[in-house]
């Protein structure tokens, strides 16, 4: 009753007091970067600092001008590819590259809890898991947006329930798990990326 209690108290809580609790230990200061800035300098930012949205502020004014995200900028790049040389690290295999996890790989089962699941995302400090059936085949993803799915619609006072059935909330334009092989080059999958919008 008294987990129940603290999940509901979710719905009353603001942003400010959350942040105030969530950085009384550790302040970090806003990552951000000036629009004068290059490309490679927001890339390297992104990488550095282990960040997914950059946003983008006026130096003048302190506004946010754009946010961006590796999506954006895969999209920018694809789309003047031609216009630039092409480094011969594109032709290579993701796995000449080493570009990946090849070990130790974070999962979730279809019988996984949301509440372990939950668990696994802050121990290992990932983004999604792969949610794999009996044999191991990879069936699905949970991704912290599903996460905050769950605050969205308010379905998040059973955390007991099964990763498949809280997917089952997840809206309607999910088009199925994006794959790679690690035999395909770079530009294959920096291109399926672009187009699948993800």
């Amino acid at each position: 009753a008294g987990a129940q209690v603290q999940i509901y108290e979710l719905e009353e809580h603001k942003i400010e007091t959350w942040r105030e609790v969530y950085l009384q230990d550790s302040f970090k200061p806003l990552v951000c970067i000036s629009p004068n800035a290059s490309l490679f300098d927001a890339v390297s930012s992104l990488i550095r600092n282990k960040i997914h949205r950059l946003p983008v502020i006026d130096p003048d004014s302190g506004n946010t001008l754009y946010i961006l995200t590796h999506k954006r900028i895969l999209k920018f790049l694809k789309l003047f590819i031609a216009e630039v040389p092409k480094p011969e690290f594109m032709a290579k295999t993701l796995e000449e590259l080493q570009i990946g996890t090849y070990s130790n790989i974070a999962v979730v089962r279809t019988s996984t809890p949301i509440y372990v699941a939950l668990g696994i995302f802050v121990q290992h400090r990932v983004s999604a898991l792969p949610v794999v059936d009996d044999s191991g085949r990879v069936v699905d993803i949970y991704s912290k947006f599903d996460v905050i799915n769950l605050a969205a619609e308010k379905t998040y006072n059973n955390l007991d329930v099964t990763v498949t059935r809280a997917l089952q909330h997840r809206s309607h334009y999910f088009e199925g798990v994006l794959k790679c092989y690690k035999h395909e080059t770079l530009e294959t999958i920096i291109n399926r990326l672009v187009e699948a919008e993800v």
